[in-house]
């Protein structure tokens, strides 16, 4: 399957789940135009108490539409947006990317992955049971986190479902992402 985008959300409040719309305005150095995760510093509440000058890792959430299959067959139902997420994706396993990876969205937007979203119980609220289900095991024990991975805009441009979306890998050694 090719690479693609399949919805795109925003919130102009904090809140945990975002709206499904048309398109998405994605601007350098911000994030989603409008959305209450946009800014140069951190702007999610939690991270704000800690240190309101901490460069925003977080622009835009991007979350694998093959998520909702497997949850849906856990027994949840889930849709783009409600997690979160600015852009829900098929075709690109979004977990197994390389921080610094270049995602290059539609006609322009350019987003760079910074990290892994960590579920938090915000989930749980949205649905009983459902932090766990985003929540494995690697092959060697350890914790794998299933919420999507998050980006910074390094080029603006607007983003919309249909929109392909290439894949530029870093280069060097491999950088497996990490929560951020």
């Amino acid at each position: 399957m090719t690479p693609r985008v399949v919805a795109v959300a925003m919130s102009g409040r904090h809140r945990f789940s975002k709206s499904p719309v048309m398109q998405i305005s994605l601007v350098a150095g911000l994030g989603v135009s409008g959305d209450a995760h946009a800014g140069a510093t951190v702007q999610h509440r939690s991270r704000v108490a800690r240190d309101p000058t901490q460069p925003n890792l977080r622009q835009v959430h991007l979350l694998h539409a093959e998520l909702f299959a497997e949850l849906a067959a856990a027994g949840f139902d889930v849709l783009p947006g409600d997690l979160g997420e600015n852009i829900t994706t098929a075709g690109i396993d979004l977990l197994d990317l390389d921080e610094g990876t270049v995602l290059l969205i539609g006609p322009k937007a350019v987003v760079a992955i910074t990290g892994l979203r960590n579920p938090c119980s915000q989930i749980d609220g949205f649905q009983r049971g459902l932090m766990h289900a985003t929540l494995g095991r690697h092959a060697d024990g350890s914790v794998q986190r299933k919420a999507g991975v998050m980006g910074v805009v390094v080029q603006g441009g607007d983003v919309a479902a249909g929109d392909p979306i290439v894949i530029e890998a870093p280069t060097g050694p491999r950088r497996p992402l990490v929560c951020v």
